[in-house]
Parts: C-alpha cells; structure tokens; sequence
C-alpha cells in the first residue's frame, strides 16, 4: 500500500493540472537569478497546461491508445468468462446511501452487462480499494446484479492497479478453468490492460468500450475546458502507466 501511495503522489505532481503549474511556479522563482530559464519555464508550464486541457489535442492524445477495436462477436471463438475492469469508486453517495461505482466504471459495467446477456459468458469483477472505502468489486457486483439483472460469479476485491487486476484475477479463473477471457476496459486503458493480462498467460480478446469520439468541428474545440483537461489527464496518465509498465 505505501508503494501504491507513492506512485500515485508522484504521478499527481507529473501529470496536469499539478505538474504544469509547478514548472511555471519554478520557473517565477528562477526569474530573478536566472531570469531566461525562469521565463522558460513558467510560460513553459502555463504552454503545456493550455495545450493539454486542450480538447482537439487532447481527443487526439487520446485516439492514440485506442488501438483495439470493437469487439466482433463473430471471433469471439471459445472465450470462456468476462473479466471486467475497475475504474473507481463514488464515495459516500447520498442517493445510494454509501459508495458504489464511479461514472468511469459504470460504463465498463454497463458494456459488461450487455456482452454477457448477448454471449451468455460468466462474469469476473475486479478491483480493490485504492482510496479506501468499499472494494471496487463489490460495488461493480451490486451494480450489475441489482440495476442490470446479471449475475456475477467471481468478485476480485484485493488489487490496487492494472497489474493486480490481472494477477489476481488469473489466480481465480486458473483454477476454475478459464484460459481465454474477454477483457472490459475503456478503449484508452485497453493497451496497458492486455498487456498486464498478456504476462499472466491468459489469452485475452480485447472488449473495448467508451471510444472518444468528438463530431463536427467546433472552434471551442480550441480553447481550454474541464472536460479537455479530463481527457488530456487520462492520455497522459495512461502513456505514464505504459512506460512504468515496461520499465517493470
């Protein structure tokens, strides 16, 4: 867990908004001794946070990782469960009275329920409890069972990131005798995901859901907004999982 919190804090400080402001906040506290590095640095700082909150460029960041497909059922060949991917927790929320699951994971739950009514494969829910609380999958179990009508056959509750997902996940389904699994994750997670699963020997089909997707060009498409930071945050986030990953 102490690993798992410095990772996080040391990726808050990298990625945007924090990382951005902290290079120009260094870059005012040069301007007097080093006054060109200074400025390089704080207009820098400010330089990256505009472009990266930026929702073409950040759209575009973001198509980069979503290199898997839609699922085509036709090659769904022997897959024998779903395994799907925790996203987050909302905590404490009022209108359900205690936590249960983030806008993130909803989707890949929802996209979860409608492959299993379509195919009819059991279903493996995975994530712990990073932020404390309730354990992801048991929230993501309640959701799928109470609001969609699918049941769950196997709850991963203990794993903190992508890596665990797969190792604790594979330890469940080995036994049970799953080899070949279909993966539910946000097509922007999906290369870091199979790439976890890859290395525990399952054979993984990609079950990629919430493409980013932006329609007809808008010229606010080039100013900075919450929703371009949100899905710049994720790219970088993700390209930052992927080199942590390999360096593992």
């Amino acid at each position: 867990m102490i690993a798992f919190l410095a990772k996080k804090i040391v990726s808050a400080l990298i990625l945007p908004p924090a990382g951005p402001l902290l290079l120009a906040a260094l870059g005012l506290l040069l301007l007097r001794r080093w006054p060109r590095t200074g400025r390089a640095l704080a207009w820098g700082g400010i330089a990256f946070l505009w472009l990266i909150s930026t929702p073409l460029i950040a759209q575009a960041l973001l198509r980069t990782l979503e290199t898997a497909p839609p699922i085509d059922m036709l090659k769904i060949g022997n897959a024998q469960a779903i395994v799907v991917l925790g996203g987050g927790n909302y905590s404490a929320a009022p209108e359900y009275g205690g936590d249960t699951v983030s806008r993130i994971t909803l989707e890949r739950v929802r996209y979860a329920a409608r492959l299993a009514r379509e195919i009819g494969l059991p279903l493996l829910v995975t994530g712990g409890a990073p932020q404390l609380g309730a354990p992801e999958g048991l929230a993501m179990r309640d959701v799928l069972e109470r609001d969609f009508g699918v049941p769950v056959r196997w709850v991963e509750d203990r794993s903190l990131d992508t890596r665990e997902n797969a190792v604790n996940s594979a330890a469940i389904l080995r036994p049970a005798g799953v080899a070949r699994v279909l993966l539910v994750s946000h097509a922007f997670h999906m290369p870091r995901a199979l790439a976890a699963f890859a290395d525990t020997g399952l054979e993984v089909i990609p079950a990629p859901t919430a493409f980013t997707t932006s329609g007809p060009f808008r010229l606010t498409q080039l100013l900075p907004s919450a929703q371009g930071l949100e899905r710049g945050y994720f790219a970088l986030h993700e390209w930052l999982g992927i080199l942590a990953q390999k360096l593992q």
